[in-house]
């Protein structure tokens, strides 16, 4: 059962951290080959990196979970408990998670570093600026930015139509005044005015490009593919047709290469680039995980939201591109989560409601057989709750057998490893029967036909619609080359429809597509179902008015 347990950020203070070259050491990475900030966290030396290829690859491990909800499901304190379970059992783990956005944390969500017992370290500064990756990557799209309205100014040679620039600016804030904007106002010296925007920096292509990216020449390549707009007669527009992609590479050269920090149980977590896990894939950098799978004999790493989308972009986007064979899978479940799918308000979480653990259980049912369709085995992980019975437990675990899955209660909050041995043991056996892994579709399937296998076999979907101006774009894709890229859907996290109050497992609803985008340097096609934010705005009451510094200095409030 649970203790009682301080705030996250009182816990992180404690924290007995090592230096890095020792969380580095046990990994057998010499000191010579870090690239240190400060004594506790470092970035590893990409020439390093490329001394690895020949090693053999350890198993990789994706963590999920059932639709999320305000109750809260636990992915990234499992994460991070699972790794420190799997190292307290005696084998050789490594965790790799995203790195936070400055948005959510100065907005309602606050950082992604974990909790209770089971977080990374240094938890202020990877949830703040941490070693500039995110900066690097905002300055480097917006250099594009800057480039396409200087190259219009000074005379327009590639022919951009004003009103089909597709290249927003980003900046890693949430501020919803700079959705919409007029840019190049001021006179004739400020340029042509035209209507511009901004999106926050996890959702930039950039973003997704060096996270999908294997090396630096790659990276370049993949920027040099970015479609920035297009002329009048509807002719695509590179980025390298700006010459911009050396000069992008040069502002990401540094930050391509992964940081390494640790555990609060002193064990190695990288943490490495963060694209949005609805407008792009939701995972972290490809570098980073195949650097851990050389170094580990266990990888765990998460993906964004619930498994329909986060596990589905990962499997079929990630792991398609990277050439990655996940091993098994674990799904991530609270009682009080299941409670909210059975039709429980969040006010009335503290009762005991088995009934409304089995409604709600269709959600998660649906997702264990959702990971199966990709050959890949998974364990169920209940994040226990203080307030969680042993009849609503007793009904998780015989959902799952009926399934053919184990759930396995889990206290890594409260206890650390000491907390999720169970399900470390479980994690072990199952992946190393192996797996059957292959990505739901194949690349030459039609466009339309990616989407409305998603939707059908994950979503419970009986079909998809579009206008007839989405179809045709579909088809324009397909004539121009990016047919055999995967998709990349772009819907509401809280339900497997495109309604967010569509709890449980809906079935037999349609998925209207509203727009689709290419993403000629991520290589995949964006495919928009309902209302997608990619600048999101602040609450009445952001959690930047209770972030501070006390009279020790120390950082106050983040959560």
């Amino acid at each position: 059962m649970t203790k009682k347990v301080g705030s996250d950020i009182e816990i992180a203070r404690e924290a007995k951290m090592k230096p890095i070259r020792e969380v580095a050491a046990k990994l057998g990475i010499k000191e010579e080959h870090l690239l240190p900030f400060g004594h506790t966290k470092a970035k590893i030396s990409m020439d390093y990196i490329k001394s690895l290829k020949g090693q053999k690859d350890g198993k990789l491990i994706l963590v999920t979970a059932i639709s999320p909800t305000p109750a809260g499901e636990g992915k990234t304190t499992t994460t991070v408990g699972l790794g420190d379970g799997l190292n307290r059992i005696g084998k050789k783990a490594i965790i790799c998670l995203r790195e936070p956005s400055l948005g959510p944390c100065f907005g309602v969500k606050g950082g992604a570093a974990g909790g209770g017992y089971a977080q990374v370290v240094p938890m202020e500064d990877i949830n703040m600026h941490f070693t500039g990756d995110f900066h690097a990557i905002g300055t480097a799209h917006n250099l594009l930015s800057a480039l396409i309205d200087n190259h219009i100014y000074w005379g327009n040679e590639l022919g951009f139509d004003s009103r089909r620039i597709t290249w927003r600016r980003v900046m890693d804030m949430n501020d919803r005044a700079l959705r919409q904007i007029n840019n190049s106002l001021g006179g004739v010296s400020n340029g042509f005015p035209r209507e511009d925007g901004f999106d926050i920096t996890v959702a930039s292509e950039v973003m997704a490009i060096f996270c999908l990216s294997t090396n630096l020449a790659d990276l370049t390549k993949r920027l040099g593919n970015i479609i920035v707009g297009y002329t009048r007669d509807k002719k695509a527009i590179y980025a390298r047709d700006l010459k911009a992609d050396g000069a992008m590479t040069v502002l990401l050269k540094d930050a391509v290469a992964p940081n390494l920090v640790q555990t609060l149980e002193n064990n190695p977590a990288f943490i490495h680039g963060g694209p949005f896990a609805n407008i792009a894939h939701g995972c972290n950098s490809v570098i980073a995980t195949t650097t851990a799978l050389k170094l580990a004999d266990y990888v765990v790493t998460e993906a964004g939201f619930g498994a329909d989308l986060g596990a589905e972009k990962f499997f079929d986007i990630k792991c398609r591109k990277a050439g990655l064979k996940p091993a098994a899978a674990v799904i991530v479940a609270t009682i009080r989560a299941l409670k909210m799918h059975g039709g429980v308000a969040k006010e009335d979480l503290g009762k005991e409601n088995v009934e409304a653990v089995k409604k709600g259980g269709a959600n998660l049912a649906r997702h264990i057989e959702n990971v199966g369709k990709f050959g890949v085995p998974a364990v169920v992980a209940i994040n226990r709750f203080v307030a969680d019975t042993d009849a609503e437990l007793a009904a998780v675990r015989q959902l799952c057998a009926e399934l053919g899955s184990e759930a396995i209660e889990c206290n890594h909050w409260a206890n650390g490893s000491a907390g999720v041995e169970e399900l470390a043991n479980a994690v072990v056996k199952l992946a190393d029967k192996g797996s059957d892994f292959k990505p739901l579709y194949p690349d030459d399937m039609p466009l339309w036909d990616k989407v409305r296998t998603i939707a059908q076999n994950l979503y419970g979907a009986q079909g998809i619609i579009a206008d007839k101006a989405v179809r045709d774009r579909f088809a324009e894709f397909e004539k121009a080359g990016f047919g055999h890229f995967p998709v990349c859907m772009a819907k509401t996290q809280y339900s497997f429809s495109t309604d967010p109050n569509l709890k449980g497992a809906p079935s037999n609803h349609v998925v209207p597509i509203r727009e689709i985008r290419l993403s000629a340097g991520a290589e995949f096609v964006v495919v928009i179902c309902g209302e997608i934010m990619t600048m999101p705005g602040l609450p009445r009451v952001p959690s930047a008015n209770h972030i501070r510094l006390n009279d020790k200095l120390e950082v106050e409030g983040l959560f």
